[in-house]
């Protein structure tokens, strides 16, 4: 095997050297990073580092002029021998961050990894289709770790103010990505939660209660099942958007107000303390809602008919009133928690036909109307329960 020649040179390479003709042979660079060009008796030229790692000799090839310049080359060579000082390998440093993946790459895996545990399917299909369509493009192939805020702004800006839920929807996908890039090691932040103040504000949104459109709602339940809160915020979001409930409803229920021999069924009564109304209300619950309490029963430590269904982080506290507000709007939904019983109320105008008094019932809303108050307070537990099972079916689809 012939020997490449050493051929040194008096003073550091410079980029005119390194464009001219040179014969066959290693053109070091001095300065003692252990740089140097190697040039081929084929013409080739490639930057190559001589380098001890660990007590063994090392030649790592940098890559080839002019695409690598030699002001890169330095720049290269100088990082790989701070992580040596380091106690690093720069070899392997090279081989992990070759592994960390691109958006594209990452979106694909986490959408694989939630799929089967998403209980709408078309909710699973919109997830990766929303970020093919408007994510993909502009940062797809962007390394999951360098991807930035103005990235993140460059996807959302060109639809947030045509398609602005649609362009909520993508932010909380991105989120998603983020999130799981966060636990992997490969980021220490999510880009799209700095870009808020970047984004113009709706008027409309500011003058009104914020609600999603009714054939929304689901699609928001899912992401909020699918987030990393912590199960029992997850559960009181649940039965606040099944019984349309306000937060503060929610928030203070305790397992003496649910009667579960109820005729009917269970019953779910809010004393008059926590209503807008100061009246006691009582809530016919759904199959659903019966589930979501089953399950915060599962997991509660406390018999007591005092205790919190929804207990905070606080022993004896409850869940903190901006709880599901912020649980809302960190997963990309800048809406009012409050919106979910405007949600309700106008599925039920829209897409059923139950009487408006059954609606104003399950809402417990003051009724101002002096006869149309006298029928409310007729028996409609059964009217309601029927309207809040055929809500939880509407969710469920």
């Amino acid at each position: 095997m012939q020997e490449t020649t050493t051929r040194r040179v008096a003073a550091r390479l410079s980029a005119m050297q390194v464009k001219s003709p040179l014969a066959p042979g290693k053109y070091h660079d001095g300065g003692g990073l252990g740089l140097y060009l190697l040039v081929k008796p084929s013409g080739a030229r490639s930057w190559m580092q001589r380098i001890m790692v660990k007590g063994k000799r090392r030649e790592i090839g940098l890559g080839s002029p002019p695409v690598v310049t030699l002001a890169r080359a330095r720049e290269v060579a100088l990082e790989n021998k701070r992580q040596v000082y380091e106690g690093m390998d720069p070899l392997q440093a090279r081989k992990e961050a070759e592994a960390v993946p691109t958006f594209e790459e990452a979106a694909r895996t986490v959408h694989q990894l939630h799929e089967p545990t998403w209980r709408n399917k078309k909710h699973a299909a919109q997830f990766i289709a929303t970020l093919e369509t408007y994510a993909f493009p502009r940062m797809g192939k962007t390394k999951i770790g360098d991807v930035t805020t103005s990235d993140v702004l460059a996807v959302l800006s060109p639809i947030w103010n045509e398609k602005r839920e649609t362009a909520k929807r993508v932010r909380q996908r991105i989120g998603t990505v983020m999130k799981w890039a966060v636990a992997k090691g490969w980021r220490q932040d999510d880009p799209s939660m700095a870009i808020a103040q970047a984004l113009p504000k709706d008027r409309q949104e500011k003058e009104h209660r914020k609600a999603l459109p009714y054939s929304e709602v689901s699609t928001c339940m899912a992401a909020i099942e699918n987030s990393g809160a912590g199960i029992v915020t997850k559960l009181a979001f649940r039965l606040l958007v099944l019984t349309a409930s306000r937060s503060g409803e929610v928030r203070l229920a305790r397992w003496g107000q649910i009667d579960w021999k109820a005729e009917g069924g269970p019953v779910w009564t809010r004393p008059a303390s926590v209503m807008k109304a100061k009246k006691a209300h009582s809530v016919p619950l759904s199959a659903a809602a019966v589930t979501v309490i089953g399950q915060a029963q599962e997991i509660s430590d406390s018999d007591d008919p005092e205790a919190l269904i929804f207990p905070g982080t606080v022993k004896g506290k409850p869940l903190s009133d901006a709880t599901l507000l912020k649980l809302v709007r960190e997963n990309g939904y800048d809406i009012d928690i409050h919106g979910f019983r405007t949600s309700f109320r106008t599925w039920t105008q829209e897409k059923t036909t139950f009487p408006r008094e059954v609606a104003e019932a399950a809402l417990a809303h003051t009724i101002k109307d002096k006869a149309e108050a006298a029928y409310a307070r007729s028996d409609l537990m059964e009217k309601r329960r029927a309207l809040g099972e055929a809500w939880a079916v509407y969710l469920a689809h």
